[in-house]
């Protein structure tokens, strides 16, 4: 990509106060490529080209993975966001225990009341009962990555929302999982998606898939780069 001095570095006047007077003193603006070149190229031990090159250095790893997801096979798109989801839950449960939702049964409360949101008013039964699942099967093993992805969104929402207003007991804390859970499906009606309880439930689990991509790396005939 070549640099464009008219466009990628643009002369501006800026009035500044010098006192009780104001005058002129020239400055420039600068396209996203313009501040990336500045940043690769400056002296990292200043801070802001430290922290420049960090954030570009994490935009760019976030691209890389996003390009590889939309590569994948459903089966290993489940698995990628069931991973995610399951990080993610390990916080939400950091900050609700943090709220006050303590005890199991508080925390059931708590995640019926996401579900509840996100599912137009189905309680965790009644969508295990729907995906016809047996007793000791868990529901998130049963989605797809559509119906995963809004679940994370539920999830991580959930978890900020917690944090950022101080949010304490287990009534306030429920209240919050099940308005996010709400907004989500609501964002989903208006960009015309399917409804999440309306979406197809995988034949396989997440446990088969994963048993199956363990097999398959076992026969390989190239040991895997860890082995190395």
């Amino acid at each position: 990509m070549k640099i464009n001095n008219d466009t990628d570095f643009v002369e501006v006047n800026k009035i500044v106060k010098a006192g009780a007077a104001t005058k002129k003193v020239k400055d420039y603006e600068l396209t996203r490529y313009a501040c990336y070149l500045i940043v690769q190229n400056g002296d990292p031990r200043k801070e802001v080209i430290a922290l420049g090159q960090t954030y570009f250095a994490i935009q760019t790893y976030r691209q890389e993975v996003a390009d590889r997801f939309n590569q994948l096979d459903e089966d290993n798109k489940r698995l990628v966001i069931r991973g995610d989801i399951k990080q993610w839950n390990q916080m939400l449960a950091e900050a609700a225990h943090d709220a006050g939702v303590i005890t199991n049964e508080e925390f059931a409360e708590f995640q019926n009341s996401g579900y509840m949101g996100l599912y137009g008013g189905m309680t965790v039964d009644e969508i295990h009962n729907k995906k016809g699942l047996a007793v000791r099967e868990k529901i998130l093993d049963f989605m797809g990555s559509e119906e995963l992805i809004a679940n994370l969104f539920r999830i991580s929402q959930t978890e900020s929302k917690l944090k950022r207003e101080n949010i304490q007991g287990i009534s306030a804390a429920s209240d919050a999982h099940f308005v996010v859970g709400r907004e989500v499906r609501a964002a989903i009606k208006r960009v015309g998606g399917t409804m999440p309880e309306n979406l197809p439930t995988p034949e396989k689990s997440i446990s088969q898939v994963e048993r199956e991509q363990l097999n398959k790396l076992k026969k390989r005939k190239k040991p895997l780069m860890l082995d190395e």
